[in-house]
């Protein structure tokens, strides 16, 4: 475990530190720009080997923070203007335009029902069964897309068919089985892969509203117990703010063979949004973009630009190719978060000098670990998974990955029930400096979402959905519920 551990962060092993609720959200509406931006600002993103199938990838990006299930009667769809893309760095060259998987989106008003003038998106005339052909007349708005792949220049079409996206969960009079709906929007791609885009339940984890009241936490201290640290299927306190509400999801699983040949490789990975610079009208009065798309939101790690990057640069970071990283250097030497840690709790985490950081976030094990960023591709923001750790099965996966001796979590890609927050915060705490300050004898946690939406044979014990696209049913609009620290079947306050 310890030779893995140095090739998948050079650290991680021996610390404890675990802050509960300290963090922001993976990435919801973390800079200022984006945060009005709701299609194009990416929330959360994964990259795993499928425990369906090992010899497939997965890469997984949700947009829209926080949706309210029963926002009605336009409820969430993907941005016809937004380019979508997956950037695959397949020869830890820290070149992450290898393979770039593209996908687009097209709104059309359909059906005889359009004739009516309707002002609903979704009907149940009759129940919304199915994407297309019978079953299908109330979907009255419906979303259509592409996925592309670009590699070397050349762009190759992978639909099979036309592919339609999952619409929004609005209740069971209009989608009375919607499980089977969404089953329904997983299609095959001609590489061997499927693809998922549609709605799906928000598994992020966070006591936000604590955490945003300057860190008022639920328990003071905000300490856990060992046995509580262990725990992979309750958060003993703190509220779920994330608990009822959606997300959407654009997944992918791909063959590893359509990447590369050596299974024992490291790839890397990040996900962007992009808009096209100009917006003209048309004859219509309608609005359209042309000339060069420009990166709106990037993600690879989680909570990089909520907690490493400084608000005055969220946006610019946003729209800044992870190759160009070198930039942003000083925001991970000195950590404004270390300082806002010692403040609030009054912990001495080293501040200034963090090349540990440097190492971890910005560079393959197969780099110099100099903590230094000596030309423009040296360091580069990326996921990265290393393919010769096998995948554990669902029932098995530990919420501390890495640290919890489960070797196929984050840092080592990312799957949906990482609890990253902990993992991230005892890195920023000091996890990778030798010896380790103090502060690693904390132990501060916070927890994954087990209020997930529809219960079934899909769902662990542990809240980790099993199958493709590996995220659960989203809570519908008519019955959803947001739930608080001691409700029935939720964490004591």
């Amino acid at each position: 475990m310890k030779r893995l551990l140095q090739t998948l962060f050079p650290l991680l092993g021996a610390v404890c530190l675990t802050w509960t609720n300290a963090a922001m959200a993976a990435s919801h509406r973390e800079a200022p720009q984006i945060a009005n931006d709701p299609t194009a600002d990416i929330t959360d993103v994964y990259f795993f080997r499928s425990w369906e199938d090992p010899t497939k990838v997965i890469l997984i990006m949700n947009v829209i923070p926080a949706q309210e299930p029963s926002s009605g009667p336009n409820y969430f769809n993907f941005g016809d203007e937004v380019l979508y893309a997956f950037h695959l760095d397949k020869n830890a060259d820290n070149d992450d335009g290898d393979i770039v998987y593209e996908v687009r989106f097209k709104t059309e008003l359909r059906g005889g029902l359009t004739s009516l003038k309707l002002p609903l998106s979704y009907v149940a005339l009759p129940a919304i069964t199915a994407l297309d052909g019978p079953g299908s007349q109330g979907l009255i708005m419906r979303q259509s897309y592409t996925v592309t792949e670009v590699r070397h220049g050349k762009r190759t079409d992978l639909g099979s068919g036309k592919m339609f996206a999952v619409p929004s969960n609005v209740g069971p009079r209009t989608m009375p089985d919607y499980e089977a709906l969404a089953q329904q929007g997983i299609y095959p791609l001609s590489n061997g892969g499927r693809v998922f885009a549609g709605q799906r339940d928000e598994t992020f984890y966070i006591d936000l509203g604590a955490t945003f009241d300057t860190v008022n936490l639920r328990r003071s201290p905000p300490v856990l117990s060992p046995s509580e640290d262990d725990n992979d299927f309750v958060n003993p306190f703190g509220v779920d703010h994330f608990s009822g509400f959606n997300v959407n999801t654009i997944a992918l699983e791909i063959p590893i063979d359509a990447i590369t040949h050596d299974h024992r490789r490291i790839l890397g990975m990040y996900a962007s949004t992009s808009r096209q610079k100009h917006t003209m009208q048309t004859n219509a009065g309608q609005p359209q973009t042309s000339g060069p798309w420009v990166q709106v939101s990037r993600m690879a790690n989680p909570l990089v630009n909520e907690l490493v990057i400084g608000t005055q640069s969220k946006d610019f970071w946003n729209a800044t190719d992870p190759e160009n990283e070198a930039q942003f250097l000083d925001f991970y030497l000195n950590s404004r978060l270390a300082s806002a840690l010692n403040t609030v709790f009054g912990t001495n985490i080293p501040t200034t000098g963090r090349t540990d950081l440097v190492n971890a976030l910005l560079k393959y094990p197969s780099q110099p670990q100099t903590g230094t960023c000596t030309k423009k591709s040296s360091c580069t923001e990326l996921l990265r998974l290393k393919l010769a750790v096998d995948p554990t099965p669902p029932n098995q996966q530990k919420r501390l990955s890495v640290l919890a001796g489960d070797n196929a979590g984050w840092p080592n890609g990312r799957r949906p029930n990482d609890d990253v927050t902990d993992i991230a915060l005892r890195v920023v705490a000091g996890a990778l400096i030798a010896p380790p300050p103090p502060t690693a004898a904390l132990k501060l946690g916070d927890g994954v979402n087990f209020n997930v939406g529809a219960e079934g044979s899909n769902l662990t014990a542990n809240g980790i959905y099993t199958t493709f696209p590996f995220l659960p049913t989203p809570h519908d609009g008519r019955n959803r519920r947001h739930l608080d620290c001691g409700e029935l079947g939720v964490n004591p306050c």
